[in-house]
């Protein structure tokens, strides 16, 4: 019996282990995103600078990017650097919102770092991401990056 108590005791201590995942279904398609990490992607080209910013308390900045058909997957990395600091990231699909996402959603403070995947393809069209200075003290400059 007291074997069988260990064996639950490490399978639950290993699915606290596993990252956590979301999911969102819409339609035909369902994105996982997860934490990017230290993904290198073999099919999607290196990262493109969208942009570099700059945002302040309780400000909302906009971006965009488009995303092809037959595209699965789709990293994002915004990046400030001042773990003082806290921005969210929301995700707006065409066909669906992601998120918010906030600084420790990662694991890594002044970054929000995602990968999004759909095994049948992400929805093709624009993609905009808001960025909202959740808390900023003075100015916080960023960047964000697709890949």
């Amino acid at each position: 019996m007291n074997l069988c108590r260990i064996a639950t005791v490490i399978m639950v201590a290993a699915a606290l282990l596993v990252p956590t995942v979301a999911a969102q279904e819409t339609g035909s398609h369902s994105y996982i995103v997860t934490p990017a990490g230290e993904t290198v992607t073999e099919n999607n080209p290196p990262f493109i600078p969208m942009t570099a910013g700059s945002i302040k308390q309780g400000e909302t900045n906009w971006y965009s990017t488009n995303v092809a058909a037959g595209t699965t997957e789709l990293i994002i990395d915004l990046n400030w650097g001042n773990a003082s600091n806290s921005l969210r990231l929301t995700v707006h699909a065409p066909d669906a919102v992601l998120g918010p996402y906030y600084d420790a959603y990662d694991g890594v403070n002044g970054r929000i770092y995602l990968r999004i995947k759909d095994s049948v393809g992400l929805h093709p069209g624009t993609w905009r991401f808001e960025i909202y200075g959740d808390r900023v003290t003075g100015t916080q400059d960023y960047t964000i990056l697709t890949s």
